[in-house]
């Protein structure tokens, strides 16, 4: 989960691996370092913390190398301290290497190092891999290796031995002209300037400079100079790769006024949406027309004949797939199962027929729910019955990522690069994702009348415009409201049916950024053990919509507002009924319980940014968290 950032030109590196290292903070904010060649010599600057202490580490310092690598770190393997910050280097100092990922057996490899001299400074994996490089090396060199690049050999050796899930930028002293970078299992993609080249883990690093990208895939390395890229395998194959034009806009990674990149994230979501209903609704089909209503450029044969769908996920993906669970059950009425990536690989479950799998990650770069795809689709390949041939499909903003060259088909859901550790607009954008699905479903199986999908569309159109108006009319009360919970240590979110999933999103995001322990739970069973949490102390946010469960969301809140709970509701506008039973109230507007999820979610977004800010917290770059989580 940390970020990588290499270059090789014509122009000062330092400065550009530091701008890099801006883009990818959000990946890793424990220590960041910066390494660089220059008159034969290798320049290595680290520090403790925020990407802030290595940059007033660096100022002032004269360094017109062009060539160098950096890296921000969310720590792993030994504490976020100095020593343990990349980049890593040899006995002597000559290479040095930054990774993404983690080395599975580097305790061994490490005790073989030592044992031919080898001396280790830190507590990391990722210093096995400079020392392996340099004892290659020393091997070859001392053969008298034919290699026209001993250094590439001497790596490409070094990676054949590492076990794990990985991304690589080393670079040598010795060899001023070479840029090497390794990709198995975790992201890392090129950049092809004029006279120079990039390396990162993320695309946000290099659209300053460049738009045309080379993507490695697993098992690859390649051999960047200044005069142009080679990719190899792992055996020493080259390979021909053509390269792809990014459609980004440096300004999306801007915070364009904003305080921090989450508000303006939680303000861009009525675009979102505006953007996935353009994309993938025909807004403007009637009951009456023989076209489909939903277009999301799938086949007949991934969505047809299904009789169930399972859905791989974590974090706040997995919350957005209950959402989609609950919209394919009721709308399609095909069974549906969500699962925690990290638990379905080690327990998948047995093989079903006509199953579609889909994997949702905002980043595409999960390393979990890659891996449950992977393993999904190889064992589902190898089944000798037809029904059981996999079906895959994902669901990200990230079209170009890992994602789309592992499964056969995206739904991307356009909400554009997101910063801000906390999601918000990719859960919307997910939860929008699975509406289309599951009306693309439901018209196929003809679950829905015609005249129903015609209503749902025309509510689906109303949302953007609903979500400003919370935002507009919430968001200064909510700011005010933040302040009665400074010192808050505990709350509990409550939510039934459809809404259930917002009560555990809305209680994760207020322990990722604010700190303050949260549990969601499904209202009905507060009395069966977590209301004995309750008292003055623990505030309760319930979300209470017009619907099938609306009378027994406001029970429950009567059985917590008995134990002295402050009350907190996410309801409906003028609803007397409900300003009798909350303390506090967070109101949306009146809209089908089916469609509700996308307006609830947007005040609990907003509690917690400011409950965080007003403690006075880093909202963007929470502690112990990252954006894409890709290690195990």
């Amino acid at each position: 989960m940390c970020g990588i950032v290499g270059y090789i030109g014509t122009r000062p590196a330092s400065d550009i691996l530091m701008e890099g290292l801006q883009k990818l903070e959000y990946r890793g904010y424990d220590s960041a370092g910066v390494a660089t060649v220059l008159e034969g010599e290798l320049h290595c600057v680290r520090a403790k913390g925020k990407l802030q202490n290595l940059a007033e580490k660096i100022e002032g310092q004269e360094n017109p190398a062009r060539l160098g690598i950096g890296h921000t770190r969310w720590a792993t393997h030994g504490k976020p301290e100095e020593h343990n910050a990349h980049p890593h280097t040899d006995t002597y100092r000559r290479i040095a290497v930054v990774q993404n990922g983690i080395i599975e057996n580097y305790r061994e490899l490490r005790a073989t190092l030592k044992e031919k001299g080898h001396e280790f400074r830190s507590d990391t994996d990722t210093e096995v891999i400079p020392h392996l490089i340099a004892e290659h090396l020393k091997h070859l060199t001392a053969a008298g290796a034919i290699e026209a690049d001993p250094f590439f050999e001497a790596v490409r050796l070094s990676v054949k031995q590492l076990e794990g899930a990985f991304a690589l930028a080393v670079i040598n002293a010795d060899y001023p002209d070479d840029l090497i970078v390794v990709r198995q299992q975790a992201p890392l993609i090129i950049g092809l300037g004029q006279g120079e080249f990039f390396c990162a883990s993320d695309t946000p690093a290099i659209v300053p400079h460049t738009r045309a990208v080379l993507p490695l895939e697993n098992g690859e390395l390649a051999r960047l100079t200044p005069t142009g890229v080679e990719v190899y395998t792992f055996e020493g194959d080259r390979l021909k790769k053509r390269p792809f034009s990014l459609n980004w806009n440096p300004i999306m990674v801007e915070k364009q006024g904003f305080k921090h990149f989450m508000l303006k994230e939680i303000y861009e979501q009525p675009g979102v949406v505006r953007t996935g209903l353009e994309t993938y609704l025909d807004t403007a089909w009637t009951s009456d027309r023989a076209t489909k209503p939903v277009h999301l450029g799938l086949p007949d044969n991934v969505l047809d004949d299904l009789e169930q769908v399972q859905i791989v996920a974590c974090g706040t993906s997995w919350h957005a797939s209950l959402v989609g669970q609950y919209l394919i059950e009721q709308l399609a009425g095909i069974p549906t199962r969500v699962q925690y990536a990290s638990e379905f690989r080690y327990s998948p479950s047995p093989l079903t027929r006509h199953t579609l799998t889909i994997g949702v990650t905002q980043s595409g770069e999960t390393a979990d729910t890659l891996a449950a795809l992977e393993m999904e689709q190889a064992r589902r390949a190898e089944a000798a019955d037809s029904a059981l041939m996999p079906r895959m499909l994902g669901i990200t903003n990230r079209p170009e990522s890992s994602l789309s060259r592992l499964v056969p088909h995206i739904i991307d859901t356009h909400a554009g690069i997101e910063i801000g550790v906390a999601a918000t607009k990719t859960f919307t954008a997910q939860v929008m994702a699975f509406y289309f699905l599951a009306l693309d479903l439901a018209y196929r199986r003809q679950t829905l009348t015609p005249e129903a999908i015609e209503q749902l569309i025309e509510d689906l159109r109303l949302l953007p415009a609903q979500i400003e108006s919370v935002l507009e009319s919430q968001e200064r009360y909510i700011e005010e409201l933040a302040h009665n919970f400074s010192d808050t240590q505990d709350f509990i979110y409550l939510g039934r049916g459809i809404n259930f999933p917002i009560a555990l999103e809305g209680a994760l995001k207020l322990k990722e950024i604010s700190y303050i322990h949260a549990e969601g739970y499904p209202a009905g069973e507060m009395k069966h053990g977590p209301i004995a949490l309750l008292d003055a102390k623990v505030p309760v946010v319930a979300i209470a919509m017009p619907g099938n469960v609306y009378e027994k969301v406001l029970s429950n809140a009567q059985e917590a507002k008995a134990r002295d709970a402050q009350l907190i509701g996410v309801v409906p506008m003028n609803d007397e009924e409900a300003e009798f039973t909350f303390d506090s109230l967070l109101p949306v507007p009146v809209v089908d319980e089916l469609l509700s999820p996308v307006l609830t979610v947007i005040p609990l977004q907003l509690l917690a940014y400011h409950i965080a800010a007003r403690r006075g917290l880093d909202v963007d770059q929470p502690r112990n968290l990252a954006k894409s989580v890709t290690v195990e």
